[in-house]
């Protein structure tokens, strides 16, 4: 059983027990937390589309932590003319354990 699933505004196919690394959310670590909108549910062949979303469908999930993506070097060059920029970011992600899908 699948579900494709919008959490904070980007989609996520996710199955039970799965890790998903999701834009920070707000919560505390440990913190339960459950996903409404449900685009797609699969249940073993039986797949529910949804218009725009799979009524009565749910996913929820636990708050394993906060935790920062990899570095990501923005550089900018204009060549000879002595223009140089160099900047870096990090993405704030939020760890989450997916423990059940339901309809």
């Amino acid at each position: 059983m699948y579900a494709i699933v919008n959490i904070a505004g980007k989609q996520f196919k996710v199955t039970q027990d799965q890790f998903v690394y999701a834009p920070k959310l707000e919560g505390e670590e440990g913190a339960s937390v459950e996903f409404n909108e449900v685009l797609l549910l699969d249940n073993e062949g039986k797949v529910d589309v949804g218009a725009p979303l799979v009524k009565g469908a749910k996913v929820s999930g636990k708050i394993l932590g906060h935790v920062k993506g990899d570095k990501v070097v923005v550089f900018k060059k204009k060549r000879r003319k002595g223009y140089k920029v160099k900047n870096g970011h990090r993405q704030d992600f939020t760890k989450v354990l997916i423990e059940g899908i339901s309809k």
